[in-house]
This record gives C-alpha cells, sequence and structure tokens, in this order.
C-alpha cells in the first residue's frame, strides 16, 4: 500500500478511535472520586511512659488520619498550619504525575506552610495499589506527624491473592520523652549524634512493655481460620525495625505498594519509610498473641534504642479475662545482618518491564563524614568536628528562600547548580580502611539532570567514611527496580552478571546493605509539570 492510499485509508479510522478512546477515558472517569480531606496541622497534649506533652498532631490524632481511596482516585487535602512551626507534608509514594507541587519536601518542591497560613495539595492516584503513607517534611515533624495511605484496586478489580477477612494497618514509630524539636536543635548546636529514642509504637502506643502503657496497647481481634493483611508501615525516623507475630506466618505479598511474589516468612525488616502488606492465618490456638518490634541497628558502637513494642492478636474464642501475658515472638538479635538479607532476597516482583538498555549509569557513594568547628561546646564530634552526612562526598544544603521547583521553572539564579558529580570525586576502598582526607564533605546545593524518558542505573555504596550502616534512600516520584544487593565495593565486571531483571523488587524506598551496595534502575518518565 503506497503513502497515499495509506492515507486515504486510515482517515475513516480517526473518528472511531477517537470515539473509542473518549468513551473509555470518560468511564474511567466515572469510576474515580474526588475525595476532600481538611487537615488542621496543630499541637496536642499526649501522655506516653507516664508524661504529657504537647506533639504536633493532625486534626489532633496520633498517628494522624488514614486516607483510604482507590486507584484512579484523587485527592484534594488543605492544610491549615495551626502550630508553632513551619511544615509541609508528603505523600511518600505517591508518583505525583504532572503534579510535582504536591509531593511537599520543604524548599524542594514548596516553600513551607508557615503558622497560619493554608495550603492545598491535589493530586491523582495513577496505576498505583497498595499501602503508602503521608508525614511531614519539615524539621523532624515527622515524628508524631503521620498516617497510612491505603489505595484499593479500582472498582471491579480485586487483589491478587484471596480477600481479607480483615484488613488493619499496622504503623510502627519512634516516640522521644521530650519535644523532638528540642531533640533535633541539641545535635543540630553540638554536631553530635541526636539523642536515641525513648520508645518505639505501633499505631502511637509503645505497648505495656514500657512503663503506664498497658491499658492503651493496641488489639487486634480475630476469629479463628479468619485471615488478616497487615499493612505494616516503617514510620521511625532513624531506626531499621524487625516485626512478627508470636508463633504466626506471615506471607509477604505486596512492598511500596507494588504486589510481589507470596512467600512466607516469620519475621519482616523494613527501613524507615518502607512498608509490606502480609497476610497472616489466624491459625493457633486461641489465645492472645504478641506482635512486636525492634531495631535492627549495624553502626558499629553507634547507641540505639533498645527496647521492644508490643501490640496484642488476640482470639475473639479465647478465654475471657486471661490474667496471663500474651505470648512473645523470637525476634533476632539486633545486629543480624543474615536475618535482613535472607529476607530481601526472597522479594521478587510480579514480572515487570526492566530497563535492559541504560542510557546514564550512575554511581553514588553514600554515607557519613566529619566537617571542622571551633572547639568548645558547639562541636562535640570526634576531635572537635561534627557529623554531616554525604553522597559522592556533598552534603545537600536547602535552599532557605525559594524552593529549588520554582527556582527552576521561574529560572532563579543561584539557587542550585546541575553539577552534581556521576561518579565519586576520588576512588577508593570504600567499604577498607578510608583515608581521613576523604572525610570532610563539600557543602553544596548541587542536582543532576536527567533526560526525559532515559533508563537510568544508579549503583548506592555503602562506605567505611566514620562507620559502616544500612542507609534508607528514598525516590521521589517514581518506584524502581532493585536489580541487586551485595556487600563490600560494587564490582561492575562481577556483580552486573548477577543482576536479576526478570522480578526484582519493586520499592520506592531502598535500605542500603550496611558494608555493601544495592543497584535501582528505573525509566525518568515522570515530566514533572507540563
Amino acid at each position: 500500500m503506497d503513502a497515499k492510499n495509506f492515507a486515504c485509508f486510515i482517515r475513516p479510522l480517526f473518528p472511531l478511535l477517537l470515539a473509542v478512546l473518549i468513551i473509555s477515558f470518560t468511564a474511567s472517569l466515572a469510576d474515580a472520586e474526588t475525595h476532600y480531606h481538611k487537615f488542621d496541622v496543630q499541637e496536642t497534649p499526649v501522655k506516653r511512659l507516664c508524661r504529657t506533652h504537647n506533639i504536633i498532631t493532625v486534626n489532633g490524632q496520633f498517628p494522624g488520619p488514614t486516607l483510604a481511596v482507590r486507584n484512579g482516585d484523587t485527592l484534594v487535602i488543605k492544610v491549615t498550619n495551626r502550630a508553632r512551626y513551619n511544615v509541609t507534608l508528603h505523600w511518600h509514594g505517591i508518583r505525583q504525575m504532572r503534579t510535582p507541587w504536591a509531593d511537599g519536601p520543604e524548599y524542594v518542591t514548596q516553600c513551607p506552610i508557615r503558622p497560619g497560613a493554608t495550603y492545598t495539595y491535589r493530586f491523582t492516584i495513577e496505576n498505583q495499589e497498595g499501602t503508602l503513607w503521608w508525614h511531614a517534611h519539615s524539621r523532624w515533624l515527622r515524628a508524631t506527624v503521620y498516617g497510612a495511605i491505603i489505595i484499593f484496586p479500582k472498582s471491579g478489580s480485586s487483589y491478587p491473592f484471596p480477600k481479607p477477612n480483615l484488613e488493619v494497618p499496622i504503623i510502627l514509630g519512634e516516640w522521644w520523652d521530650r519535644n523532638i524539636n528540642d531533640v533535633m536543635r541539641q545535635a543540630l548546636f553540638t554536631g553530635a549524634a541526636p539523642n536515641v529514642s525513648d520508645a518505639y509504637t505501633i499505631n502511637g502506643q509503645p505497648g505495656d512493655i514500657y512503663r503506664c502503657s498497658s491499658k492503651a496497647t493496641k488489639k487486634i481481634s480475630v476469629k479463628s481460620g479468619e485471615t488478616v493483611l497487615l499493612r505494616v508501615i516503617n514510620a521511625a525516623l532513624n531506626q531499621q525495625l524487625f516485626f512478627s507475630v508470636a508463633n504466626h506466618k506471615l506471607i509477604v505479598v505486596e512492598a511500596d505498594a507494588s504486589y510481589h511474589k507470596p512467600f512466607t516468612t516469620r519475621v519482616i525488616m523494613l527501613g524507615p519509610g518502607q512498608t509490606t502488606n502480609v497476610l497472616l492465618k489466624a491459625d493457633q490456638p486461641p489465645a492472645r498473641y504478641y506482635m512486636a518490634a525492634r531495631a535492627y541497628a549495624t553502626a558499629r558502637n553507634a547507641p540505639f534504642d533498645n527496647t521492644t513494642t508490643t501490640a496484642i492478636l488476640e482470639y475473639k474464642n479465647a478465654r475471657r479475662r486471661s490474667s496471663s501475658r500474651p505470648v512473645l515472638p523470637r525476634l533476632p538479635a539486633f545486629n543480624d545482618t543474615a536475618t535482613t538479607t535472607a529476607f530481601t532476597s526472597q522479594l521478587r516482583s510480579i514480572p515487570a518491564k526492566v530497563p535492559t538498555k541504560i542510557d546514564k549509569n550512575l554511581f553514588f557513594t553514600v554515607g557519613l563524614g566529619f566537617v571542622n568547628c571551633a572547639p568548645g561546646p558547639r562541636c562535640q564530634g570526634p576531635n572537635n568536628t561534627r557529623f554531616a552526612a554525604s553522597m559522592n562526598n556533598v552534603s545537600f544544603v536547602l535552599p532557605r528562600r525559594t524552593s529549588l521547583l520554582q527556582a527552576y521553572y521561574q529560572n532563579i539564579p543561584g539557587v542550585f547548580t546541575t553539577d552534581f558529580p556521576r561518579v565519586p570525586p576520588v576512588k577508593f576502598d570504600y567499604t577498607g580502611n578510608v583515608s581521613r582526607a576523604l572525610w570532610q564533605p563539600r557543602f553544596a546545593t548541587k542536582l543532576y539532570k536527567l533526560k526525559y524518558g532515559s533508563n537510568v542505573q544508579i549503583v548506592l555504596q555503602d562506605t567505611a567514611i566514620v562507620t559502616t550502616e544500612d542507609h534508607p534512600i528514598h525516590l521521589h516520584g517514581y518506584h524502581f527496580f532493585v536489580v541487586g544487593q551485595g556487600f563490600g565495593n560494587f564490582n561492575r565486571r562481577r556483580d552486573t552478571s548477577k543482576f536479576n531483571l526478570v522480578d526484582p523488587p519493586v520499592r520506592n524506598t531502598i535500605d542500603v546493605p550496611v558494608g555493601g551496595w544495592a543497584v535501582i534502575r528505573f525509566v525518568a518518565d515522570n515530566p514533572g509539570e507540563l
């Protein structure tokens, strides 16, 4: 068929094709809903561990409201700041396709909401299902300002696993027995590590192992034979956490709002910001069982909160008024990297289209460093230094008067540069004995630009500067494939051949292994605002 005849042939198809597309799109819109919410950020008196503190909450709730929507729905959230601190809210894991202004990180996509001011977030859930969460993205306010986001399948669709009898969000958190902003200010003032938390929490409650906490311990009631979907969220500020339910198996079905191939485990590990959905079958003798969480801590000689938070799974047909303590699960030791590795290595996504031809290869070192400061009370780090986190030896500095997104769209000069290094400025033995000449990062507001539609690979390499440890890394606006993980220094020639390009885990937050590396791939398909 020649071009002329082809043009004549195809013209009559356009109205039909357009009509089909319009009908399909209209039907899709008819099923979608718009959900309106009003969030008041405010101080609220809350009693934990025998003491009452005024904490920052949303609508006086701790944790904050759960947002329940369907894939395709739109959320409109009017936020009024009635607290005394600047605040923004981030919708962790939401892709924000064409709505970057709604993402929420302070001075990145928006300027903060000042006390007395109001800001409205509006965004649509596009091709996402599962468990995510929202939290404050200013200072350390997310220690108490957070809540769950539950994204159900579209009407007429179902889960890729049997429908559970009950669904329960389980939000793991940290609690400080003092004002959280004072904790942050002290760390910034002295240059030392921040004080560790005084308790962990499940749905805002420490659990009855802690003082003054037994009456409010979270309880989940089930009938024998029922299946429960636990939507587990790690909302802790700084800590990786193990989670388990005594005498019960957990079937992992989803991670970071992406369905995964089911597998059975006794314990799961979540880095800060990660979510994991598990099915639990109530198939044990009717009784009361603890679900519990405690720290997975890998930084050598670093202090951490070594307590355990609990909630109670109780069978409705168990003996009433039992005075016996519930059964406690056997949680791994705080430094059990083997259990963590065994868990993460079992995560396999439902097969997806993993980028194989890479357009942009990036290599980022992640870790801590030291910067010099004048001796005195404001310099309590080792050898008159203070801690500074960095990537590729750059410690990021947020703007102070305008957001990065505003500076980009309005071409405001002097706010940022686009020369973030694609590889470390100096190649060294990353997990070995690192020369002190490499311990001091540079402060800068450097960005890296990607071409729209490009296939990107990033190697995330832990370093032994100060100490090796797990590092949580969250990529805003995207999910990504974790094609490989390992220990030691990444070796491109040796390790690339071991990549999983068929069914790698899909995540929005990665926990880079202690003394090791992780490789992620994604398509740069989020255009920002059109």
